[in-house]
């Protein structure tokens, strides 16, 4: 019901306001209402205040292009996933992990996240104008695959890189003990009695998947076993192919260490069409530790490898980097064997 002596609705203010308004509405000069909304200490207390209050009144915000052609910064940085829309947002765990720790301290610095996937040409090249254009301070990689040579591209533009899974780049790298975490799981395989262990690689385009499948191999080399491989993608359905072929190709294995737990829940049902029992028949080790492992059937015996600490880790050597400190090279992060009823 409308009142009959209700006043028109006043639309909203039009056009932004503008520095010289402050100046006004504050009796100062244009000049240092510019230095004192970009952040510059060379201002007097009582003026800073003074424009302060007069921002607030006119609810002036900072035009971010302007402001940055001042500051040269954007406050923002790209995290780049080189895969497609589809693989990012699909039941693949790892994702949304090294996202949300990324997120977590780019928050906390009061930063801004930009997200792109470059799962396409098109879609690398049109990253590699924004991020060279200037529109964030600096990018992150995950999931890097060994063709893929936009890190580098950017790093000769000047843009700073971090990377997860790429170390012989000239910059930042965090990963994980590959090696240490798959030498426990086989181990721990051969110390169960399992004789035929055979295993289910990640993509060897990978950092991951070439040092978990080296892993595997020195850990049966140390006790003079034969290494069983066949080769998946890191999803579900290339464990699933894998371990059927595995089974045709070794009916006699014991026991399956496979690269992601992704890949791992594939194996489970490929094992379950065969009619193999996990682990009597059958024993399964994956690697990940994602929530999946957890509700597997049987739950899954993996090697924990900290995703969200991954993120949070680059986030912090690119806010590092950003401020002008040094950085570490390298930083492995540690891995563990949890022990479940898969094996």
């Amino acid at each position: 019901m409308v009142r009959a002596d209700a006043g028109p609705v006043r639309g909203p203010r039009q056009g932004r306001p503008t520095l010289e308004e402050v100046a006004e509405r504050a009796g100062v000069s244009r000049a240092t209402v510019s230095r004192v909304v970009n952040g510059q200490t060379s201002v007097n207390e009582d003026l800073r205040r003074a424009v302060e209050a007069a921002a607030d009144e006119l609810g002036y915000v900072p035009h971010a292009a302007a402001r940055s052609l001042v500051t040269h910064r954007t406050d923002s940085v790209a995290l780049i996933l080189p895969e497609s829309p589809n693989r990012v947002f699909s039941d693949d765990q790892f994702f949304p992990s090294v996202i949300r720790g990324v997120a977590t301290e780019l928050d906390a610095a009061g930063k801004l996240l930009v997200l792109m996937t470059t799962g396409s040409a098109e879609a690398r090249q049109r990253a590699e104008r924004y991020a060279v254009g200037g529109h964030v301070d600096g990018v992150m990689f995950a999931s890097l695959h060994d063709a893929d040579l936009l890190p580098e591209l950017m790093m000769r533009r000047g843009v700073p890189v971090v990377c997860n899974g790429l170390p012989q780049l000239d910059a930042p790298c965090i990963d994980v003990d590959h090696l240490g975490g798959v030498r426990a799981a086989v181990d721990y395989l051969i110390a169960q009695g399992r004789r035929r262990i055979a295993t289910i690689a990640g993509p060897l385009d990978m950092v991951a998947g070439r040092a978990r499948l080296d892993g595997y191999r020195a850990a049966l080399a140390d006790a003079d076993r034969r290494a069983i491989v066949a080769v998946g993608d890191f999803t579900a359905e290339s464990g699933q192919a894998a371990m059927r072929q595995l089974l045709a190709d070794e009916p006699d294995l014991d026991a399956v260490f496979v690269a992601s737990d992704l890949m791992a829940h594939g194996a489970l049902q490929a094992l379950r069409e065969a009619g193999r029992r996990v682990p009597d028949d059958v024993a399964v080790v994956g690697f990940d530790d994602i929530a999946l492992a957890t509700y597997s059937d049987p739950p899954l015996t993996t090697v924990r490898q900290p995703i969200a600490e991954i993120g949070r880790t680059m986030a912090r050597t690119m806010l590092r980097l950003l401020e002008g400190h040094d950085v570490e090279p390298m930083t492995i992060l540690p891995t563990q064997l949890v022990v479940r009823e898969s094996a």
